[in-house]
């Protein structure tokens, strides 16, 4: 597991909670006494504090996602002349995923996403850019709340000029922008999942309408083969639907059920007749293929200097999985399943289009020969090959001194640009991303939105 040096302000938190002798648990007991964390995306459990970025390093990473946005949404102008179709089958889309796409009505893509970032030893590091509706943790800023209040955290954010961003609100301006809704308008929102996974999602959509509701939005969760596309409408329970609220992924489309569920609202959404937020083509833009893509030294002529410079920062080295040569280490070019084997141990296989870590294998947990063998059905499919990135671990508080955890960061983005962030962590050295029903336990984040004036260090306790 790779230490680090905490951030200034993680250590000066730090040397304030050991100088008031605070208890390590102290906040996860706040949390579960004011919120039923088992109904949010922190599924039952929290870490011992929040996490902390200073402005620069805030400010650096906001800055980074930005620009990744604006280098996938250009994506199909630079390398395919402007034909998203051409576009979607490079990055492994094919059939009714492709269809759905072209009916976007060519806007930009969602700014609406969240991106899922490991920090090593020099930035934050993005495995993977999920852009859509149906992201996880958007509620993170509960935790916020209820931490602040605590009376020391509400003085140590005050005091060091801290701040956080609700997600919910980002969502509910970038829907309502997106989407078109005028001020003061209360639509009423399909939250539409696919039938198979509605009853085990329901909970969380429920919990989610609510949110929406207290902002102002009527949110019904509901499954596809609830609504009806007929007389110019999409209808919910005999009520006009003005937006669909899209959890199903592109990958349903897939499913021989498909054209009787999905076909007749996305032809009413093509039509005009309803909103679908997001668009078919999110999980194309947000695709680990799409990554890879500008990953790749082939296309770097492509793009500015100033553009090269936030992309060879943010992303690592990542290729489509495809037979032949592939440039490693600037412009040198190995064959690719050569290179695949003989770097097992620093590289990741994954599937362009699967969220949540499934269909994803680590080389340096897979035996040699297994590593072949899953390497060889991945060629020329929807596979990428990604380095792997050793995440830094931070120090939280526990009960026999402070605990390294290593972090992965959910950072959102929307409408406004940095839409505050949902953070998880491990014990794990060797974990991958995990979600929070797979082994994480999360906490939230507070930024500083501009610098402040630098106070004398804190050591930190235990070190």
């Amino acid at each position: 597991m790779g230490a680090v040096t905490p951030n200034m302000l993680t250590r000066r938190y730090l040397a304030g909670a050991a100088a008031l002798g605070a208890r390590p648990a102290r906040l996860v007991e706040v949390a579960r006494q004011l919120i039923d964390l088992a109904a949010t995306s922190y599924d039952g459990d929290c870490l011992t504090r929040p996490v902390f970025l200073e402005h620069a390093e805030f400010s650096v990473l906001r800055d980074d996602l930005l620009a990744l946005h604006a280098a996938l949404a250009s994506l199909p102008a630079r390398l395919f002349g402007g034909d998203v179709a051409a576009f979607a089958r490079a990055v492994g889309m094919s059939g009714a995923q492709v269809t759905a796409i072209e009916r976007a009505d060519g806007r930009a893509p969602t700014r609406l996403g969240r991106a899922d970032v490991f920090r090593d030893e020099t930035a934050f590091r993005v495995m993977e850019l999920n852009l859509g509706s149906a992201l996880g943790g958007l509620d993170n800023a509960v935790l916020n709340r209820a931490f602040l209040t605590d009376p020391m955290v509400a003085d140590f954010v005050a005091s060091q000029g801290l701040s956080y961003v609700d997600t919910m609100d980002v969502l509910v301006g970038t829907l309502s922008a997106e989407c078109g809704l005028p001020d003061g308008a209360r639509p009423l929102i399909a939250i539409a999942d696919w039938p198979e996974s509605f009853p085990v999602l329901e909970r969380q959509l429920r919990y989610s309408a609510a949110l929406l509701a207290g902002r102002g939005l009527e949110a019904v969760p509901c499954h596809l083969g609830q609504l009806r596309a007929t007389g110019g409408r999409v209808w919910l329970d005999g009520r006009p639907v003005d937006v669909i609220y899209r959890v199903f992924l592109i990958k349903d489309l897939l499913r021989p059920e498909a054209r009787e569920l999905a076909d007749p609202v996305l032809r009413a959404a093509e039509r005009g007749e309803v909103a679908l937020f997001a668009p078919m083509d999110a999980e194309l833009y947000g695709s680990k293929g799409a990554l890879a893509l500008l990953s790749d030294e082939a296309n770097r002529h492509l793009f500015s200097a100033a553009e090269l410079t936030c992309l060879d920062r943010v992303l690592p080295w990542t290729r489509l999985v495809r037979p032949g040569p592939v440039t490693v280490g600037g412009a040198s070019q190995a064959d690719m399943a050569e290179y695949a084997l003989a770097e097992r141990e620093h590289l990741v296989l994954k599937p362009t289009a699967l969220h949540s870590g499934a269909g994803v294998i680590q080389g340096w947990l897979t035996s040699p020969a297994d590593w072949r063998r899953e390497l060889g059905a991945a060629m020329d499919g929807p596979f990428v090959l990604q380095r792997r990135i050793r995440p830094l671990a931070e120090p939280f508080p526990a009960e026999n001194g402070p605990q390294p955890w290593v972090l992965w960061w959910g950072v959102f983005l929307g409408a406004p640009g940095y839409g505050g962030a949902i953070v998880r962590g491990s014990t794990d050295p060797d974990a991958g991303i995990k979600s929070m029903p797979h082994g994480a336990t999360g906490t939230c984040c507070f930024h500083q939105a501009r610098p402040t004036p630098p106070a004398p260090e804190e050591p930190v306790p235990g070190s």
